[in-house]
């Protein structure tokens, strides 16, 4: 195991540019061109949105830490960079994720009650055979090259709370813009500390103390709480939180190596996120899924 991300193959083998992971995309498309037009997949935003819904729904009963629902999600996506998508059952690929992430992150469950829940949840995607989930453990594991050990903001996030005087609720803020990055690139395109980081000024900066960035006003509103390369800072909107914190993070930042420029980045990614999601139709993308799952035979 890594001790630290820099040396770990998180940051070896899963971070990409923007560009990389185009082409990474486009190759397994070419590849799968016959399936790609037979059937049709929504906006991949919208797609790993579901797969956030359905986790949520998932774990409801089992008590799952937040820290092994991220990971099952890191898991989810570094497996759809390898493998298209049309060609899995992405309900038996999102349960055995978690069903790993479990043991991964030490809250480990047994085989038999994820498929008891999942079949619960998913009848008609799920059958009761516990030896499918197995094989598709050994698959996932393959296909992500048994490189499993996952670095997650939150780690970050709670060094930082006592340098940054962050109160419980800030650190909640922080906590949801954290889990919503999940659904983006982000994971893929910047180290974990810059999402964390990048969470904590939009909290500050924004007065965003109890549902993450989805309740700014507007798209610049949240671009305008970010520092600028210079360091210094652009106009943000008004805010509760006191001057004092903002200007004590803001010389923090300054006085620090975070990327200032990979923070504006990241901010622009979860923009992007809010307002893909207001198209967010969640029985369109069940039914795309279903689609091509049923007519392969996929859930058997």
């Amino acid at each position: 195991m890594a001790a630290n991300y820099w040396a770990s193959t998180q940051r070896l083998h899963w971070q990409f540019t923007r560009e990389e992971l185009s082409e990474i995309r486009e190759s397994l498309e070419e590849n799968d061109r016959h399936f790609i037009q037979q059937f049709s997949m929504p906006d991949r935003r919208h797609l790993h949105h579901w797969f956030t819904q359905e986790l949520a729904k998932f774990v409801k009963k089992l008590g799952i830490r937040q820290q092994a629902i991220a990971t099952a999600q890191i898991y989810l996506r570094r497996f759809y960079l390898k493998v298209e998508i049309r060609r899995t059952n992405p309900i038996l690929v999102m349960t055995t994720a978690l069903y790993l992430a479990c043991k991964m992150e030490e809250c480990p469950q047994h085989i038999r009650v994820i498929v008891s829940e999942a079949r619960n949840l998913w009848p008609d995607f799920i059958v009761s055979d516990i030896s499918k989930v197995g094989e598709c453990e050994f698959f996932l594991i393959s296909e992500i090259n048994c490189q499993l050990i996952v670095h997650q903001p939150y780690r970050t996030l709670s060094q930082l709370q006592n340098t940054l005087k962050l109160s419980k609720e800030e650190v909640e803020a922080a906590s949801s813009i954290i889990n919503d990055h999940y659904e983006t690139d982000v994971p893929f395109l910047f180290p974990p500390h810059v999402v964390a980081v990048t969470a904590i000024f939009l909290v500050i900066g924004l007065n965003l103390v109890q549902s993450g960035l989805r309740t700014a006003n507007s798209a610049n509103s949240a671009t305008a709480a970010v520092p600028n390369p210079d360091n210094t800072v652009l106009e943000s909107s008004p805010s509760s939180v006191a001057e004092g914190k903002k200007q004590y993070l803001v010389k923090w930042l300054a006085e620090g190596e975070v990327d200032i420029k990979a923070m504006m980045e990241c901010t622009q990614e979860l923009i992007s996120l809010y307002e893909c999601l207001e198209q967010y139709d969640r029985n369109k993308v069940k039914e795309q899924i279903v689609k091509f799952v049923k007519a392969r035979g996929l859930e058997k």
